[in-house]
């Protein structure tokens, strides 16, 4: 796909930011107080371990389909609340619809930046 030279800064910030997200999401249940609502922390202990991972290797060796699951994942860390029945418990369920929202948008920006870039003429 996508060369890691080719790659511009701020893309590589994107795939850094949603890494910390990811770490964040990771650990909210500690941080924030909602081990004891075992569907939300395991969503949050899984789903933010997935994407900080897949943030990762897009770092490392950057490939499309890195983007296209951490859509998904921020994507499921949104409707989580409501689909694992935890959209009751305020503090995780506003972890997760945050940091879902942002890591999908800045997932789709990325996937923007991979297709809309000129292609060299050189």
């Amino acid at each position: 796909m996508l060369n890691d030279v080719a790659r511009k800064t701020e893309e590589r910030a994107i795939d850094v930011v949603n890494c910390v997200l990811g770490l964040f999401l990771a650990i909210a249940p500690w941080l924030l107080g909602f081990t004891a609502e075992a569907a939300a922390a395991w969503n949050a202990w899984i789903i933010g371990a997935a994407i900080a991972l897949v943030a990762i290797g897009a770092i490392v060796a950057f490939n499309e389909w890195e983007e296209w699951v951490n859509l998904v994942l921020g994507a499921w860390a949104v409707i989580a609340p409501w689909a694992l029945g935890f959209s009751g418990a305020g503090t995780a369920m506003a972890a997760h619809v945050v940091v879902g929202l942002v890591v999908a948008v800045l997932a789709a920006i990325e996937l923007w930046f991979v297709r809309n870039r000129p292609t060299s003429t050189a």
